[in-house]
């Protein structure tokens, strides 16, 4: 049974005022895979696997999208995943699995999904271990089904101008703390640290991840692309595109 936590809704508040700092255009990007979902839906309820899914963001909006959704979310971190089932309740299967290792699929409830969607999740993950999950999503999905994933994607023929994109992110950021518009990172998991409910799983989290997921690993969009490629899907693509962030789609 999860914890109960109080007023879920003020925790989801306060993780996307905290996001939106870092991703200004972070509703766009969701905008657009759930507008690749519809193109590809038939006429049943759409079965859609949430992945690295955290607090159920792509979830909640997923079911705005389409109330009859079949939904499973997946994720290894105990606190947000806490949170993700407060919010979300029957509405959708949670999963406690690690996308690091091979064979996690194995505790999803269905064989098949028409979309895998993810977003600002994956980055942690090494190189190989990220080209062998993207054929790994490829085998969950039906024919005709589709993997978005959306994260820190530079275009790699613009690498100057890549650098100042993100100095004036940076910028911009610093000013919404200095103003306490948002959390930092750090802000947001000391605040949840101090809430009865969420400190044993936050501390759970630092015995999962105890020097954090590891160093950011950002790639251009064509090592994606590429991986997607390798990985068997029948088309892939840009999807989506906001600065030095990218969301791309693999078609099985």
């Amino acid at each position: 049974m999860s914890p109960y936590i109080t007023d879920p809704a003020a925790w989801q508040e306060s993780w996307d005022r905290q996001q939106e700092a870092y991703l200004p255009d972070r509703e766009h990007r969701f905008e657009a895979m759930l507008d690749a979902v519809d193109a590809v839906r038939d006429t049943a309820p759409p079965r859609l696997l949430d992945l690295a899914g955290g607090t159920g963001t792509i979830s909640l909006r997923a079911l705005r999208r389409f109330p009859d959704a079949e939904l499973t979310l997946v994720d290894l971190d105990p606190a947000l995943l806490a949170l993700a089932a407060a919010s979300l309740g029957d509405r959708a299967t949670i999963v406690t699995a690690d996308l690091g290792q091979p064979g996690w699929s194995a505790a999803l409830p269905h064989q098949r999904y028409d979309a895998v969607l993810t977003a600002t999740a994956l980055h942690w993950l090494p190189a190989d271990r990220l080209a062998a999950l993207y054929a790994e999503l490829r085998d969950v999905l039906r024919p005709g089904g589709l993997l978005v994933n959306a994260d820190h994607m530079p275009e790699d023929t613009l690498p100057e101008l890549t650098k100042r994109l993100l100095a004036r992110a940076q910028e911009r950021r610093a000013a919404r703390y200095a103003a306490g518009a948002a959390l930092s990172w750090s802000q947001w998991w000391d605040q949840a640290a101090q809430d009865p409910v969420l400190n044993p799983l936050v501390q759970q989290r630092h015995a999962i991840y105890p020097s954090g997921h590891s160093p950011e690993w950002t790639p251009p969009v064509t090592w994606h692309l590429r991986a997607l490629s390798d990985a068997g899907f029948a088309e892939v693509g840009t999807l989506w595109r906001g600065g030095p962030d990218a969301a791309v789609v693999g078609v099985r």
